[in-house]
């Protein structure tokens, strides 16, 4: 049976898409919430999962669920995108089985109580299979949260998701798969070394980071810009685990919540974007600012927050991160990370004026639609950045930073 107010619904989000899709076949809007709700509660329950079987089957499931999603409206393109995200992230997540497999083994025995967090990090484990093990997991779990080079899905699926789904993606799953990294290396440092786990998440970081700079540098539909500002800061927060100090835990958190509220603020500006200029899905946008100032502050604001532009609580976070690299005595990471950093400011900053000051192109344009909403999360997301960015200050001496560095020191 289908609900009628699904082709409202659909409408709303075929944003960029195929204008003749009418979603999933046989989909409908109460199948389509089910699956959003389920993608939230697997979602929620990844910082809960006292142990890395349970963890990877919570993983497992937000993949099911949330390639459902990616392909929400039906289009080629969305269905091809969906596809693409559903193989490669279950490969890399079997990669990640394999690791567990070879935990278990190690440990002599097929109880799920020898994942526990607890339990792995059991000293008495044989050093080279559980770096073999460690190396497995960290390569599936780098499919999933996008690191590169296994990071292939990521900008399909953020281009031909709804907006709505593009936000959570972003600024939900791919934080909670790195927090799952983060428990794993912090759990597997005394077998292996705290050196060897921190290495490992730091090449990937500084991986992701040398290969977002790229395309942040070439001129992007808006959503495709966005996605690959994801591949960047999801390499920042791997290389904040990875530096482990003080200062570098007290960035990651900032930047997970910064990116967070920022991307929320700019995926949701693609829905009167696309509205208003709607072959913004497929090349870059430019002058919005002079035909719909409202919009182009938003675009504004959103994009200067993820390039990292003061008073940011992304560029806090940044400072914060190779802050902590320095005093951890990470110095050439740290100097890397930095030129990465700048130079992926400056492609994305070249955006910002593009988006906001740049020649406005000629064509047909339409009024933006869903201005009053996006003017109030647009309010409340820079409220909350900027008392993030106060916040910060206070972080790198307070409890929940000690708390969290315990296990890394």
């Amino acid at each position: 049976m289908t609900i009628r107010p699904s082709s409202l619904l659909l409408a709303a989000t075929n944003l960029g898409g195929d204008p003749n899709a009418t979603g999933l076949p046989g989909s409908s809007a109460l199948q389509q919430l089910v699956s959003g709700v389920a993608f939230w509660a697997l979602l929620a329950a990844v910082p809960l999962a006292g142990n890395l079987g349970i963890a990877w089957l919570v993983l497992e499931g937000t993949t099911a669920f949330s390639a459902l999603l990616v392909g929400f409206t039906g289009s080629a393109r969305a269905l091809e995108a969906g596809w693409k995200y559903l193989l490669l992230t279950s490969l890399g997540l079997g990669f990640s089985l394999l690791a567990i497999v070879v935990l278990e083994a190690d440990a002599g025995t097929t109880s799920v109580a020898s994942l526990t967090w607890e339990a792995l990090a059991e000293p008495a484990r044989s050093h080279e299979l559980t770096v073999v093990a460690y190396l497995l997991l960290l390569v599936g779990l780098a499919a999933k949260v996008g690191w590169a080079p296994v990071h292939n899905w990521l900008p399909d699926a953020h281009s031909e998701a709804p907006p709505p789904v593009s936000a959570l993606l972003s600024g939900a799953l791919l934080p909670a798969v790195a927090i799952v990294a983060w428990r794993s290396a912090d759990a597997l440092a005394a077998p292996i070394g705290g050196s060897t786990t921190r290495s490992v998440l730091i090449g990937f970081g500084l991986a992701a980071l040398a290969v977002a700079i790229p395309f942040l540098w070439r001129g992007l539909a808006w959503k495709r810009l966005l996605a690959y500002s994801s591949l960047e800061h999801m390499g920042v927060i791997a290389i904040g685990i990875g530096f482990g100090s003080t200062l570098a835990v007290a960035g990651v958190i900032v930047h997970i919540v910064g990116h967070a509220l920022a991307k929320a603020l700019g995926f949701w500006a693609a829905i009167p974007l696309l509205e208003h200029e709607p072959h913004a899905g497929r090349a870059a946008p430019r002058g919005i600012a002079r035909s719909a100032p409202g919009l182009g502050t938003s675009m504004g604001i959103s994009l200067g927050a993820l390039s990292g532009l003061p008073p940011s609580p992304l560029f806090v976070s940044e400072v914060l991160v190779v802050a902590g690299g320095l005093s951890a005595g990470r110095y050439w990471e740290a100097a890397a990370t930095a030129v990465l950093l700048a130079l992926g400011f400056l492609g994305l900053a070249q955006a910002l004026v593009q988006v906001v000051a740049g020649p406005a192109r000629r064509g047909h344009r339409r009024p933006p639609v869903a201005l009053r909403s996006l003017t109030l999360l647009t309010l409340v997301a820079t409220s909350l950045m900027l008392a993030l960015t106060a916040a910060a200050l206070w972080l790198p001496t307070s409890v929940v930073v000690e708390t969290m560095t315990r296990g890394l020191s």
